[in-house]
């Protein structure tokens, strides 16, 4: 395993301890269902948002995607929502994914979608989930694209990897994001390598405990650049997709020195980032010569992912702050 470089120890020490309350009560602010019906009704945050989304409805997030293709610059898709209560609705989910793919082909978008289990009816009915990610993948095969599956909180882990498995025996063109501040994260990698998948890595965005989870920022990190130099590695020998879902730059430069190092060229890695986060950063990578792809999420059921985002880093939330100024 490859021993990365880690920030300095005072300052990460400094910025653990000032943001682990905020996040705490961030966390929590998600899973409130009081302020999941009432927040989003609130106009300054209904304009804070609008820095991580182009909008609610897909043709929003469709212009914006022409807008990133002709820079270079594929697409993510994912219609926000998460643990539905109907069966039926999980079946107007699949129909609009299917109707998405349709639409990307015909605009001509090199795109793909992110569905989460949670809003395919996993929580209801198994199966049907199932029966709804395979019809995605075999419409996706047919366009050359692959279909990806968000990671969810703890309770899902080992049924979403197991879904995945399952799904990918079938269907070769899925991917599946992994958590790094998972400490079952390493063996997870280890169990996927064989099956030559498509990995998203990210650090994590759910309020896990200690004894599962890491939850110092720079042990974090140093799992983080490990596990994609693990994949990397694997990548010299095998087809493995590997998908660095990050906004720290630190970080991707950490892991494109291990890559130069594997001899392996910087389209060796994807680097996938949000819809209106270091768009600076995104358009100067790809012209760098790295592949880039932005992450657009769309939808109104954004309240507990927009929370989540608010958690990850203090600068979004000073964001939202500055939203409450005429």
């Amino acid at each position: 395993m490859v021993a990365p470089v880690a920030r300095p120890a005072a300052a990460a020490d400094g910025y653990d301890a000032a943001m682990r309350p905020m996040r705490t009560v961030l966390l929590w602010a998600a899973r409130d269902r009081w302020l999941r019906e009432r927040v989003p009704r609130l106009g300054f945050v209904r304009r804070a948002v609008r820095r991580f989304m182009p909008g609610e409805d897909v043709e929003a997030a469709l212009v914006a995607a022409e807008a990133f293709g002709r820079e270079g610059i594929p697409t993510l898709f994912t219609r926000l929502g998460e643990n539905l209560e109907v069966i039926g609705d999980a079946d107007a989910v699949a129909d609009h994914y299917l109707g998405l793919l349709e639409e990307l082909a015909a605009r001509g978008i090199d795109g793909e979608a992110s569905v989460k289990l949670t809003q395919l009816g996993f929580d209801l009915d198994e199966e049907r989930t199932f029966e709804h990610c395979a019809r995605l993948a075999q419409r996706s095969a047919e366009l050359d694209r692959e279909l990806w599956i968000d990671m969810e909180g703890s309770p899902y882990v080992e049924r979403t990897i197991a879904f995945y498995e399952r799904l990918k025996r079938s269907h070769p063109n899925v991917g599946l994001c992994l958590q790094a501040y998972l400490i079952r994260t390493a063996d997870d990698v280890q169990r996927l390598l064989p099956l030559e998948p498509s990995i998203r890595l990210v650090k994590g965005a759910y309020d896990e405990p200690a004894r599962i989870a890491y939850r110092d920022r720079r042990v974090v990190d140093a799992n983080y650049v490990a596990l994609a130099v693990t994949m990397l590695e694997a990548a010299r020998t095998q087809r493995v997709r590997v998908g660095l879902g990050t906004h720290d730059v630190d970080l991707i430069e950490q892991v494109a020195s291990h890559a130069r190092a594997l001899g392996l060229p910087r389209t060796s890695f994807e680097i996938q980032m949000l819809y209106g986060i270091r768009a600076d950063q995104q358009r100067r990578l790809a012209r760098d010569g790295y592949r880039v792809i932005d992450l657009i999420a769309y939808g109104d059921a954004w309240y507990p992912w927009y929370m989540r985002r608010l958690a990850e880093r203090p600068a979004n939330v000073l964001f939202a702050l500055r939203q409450l100024l005429p």
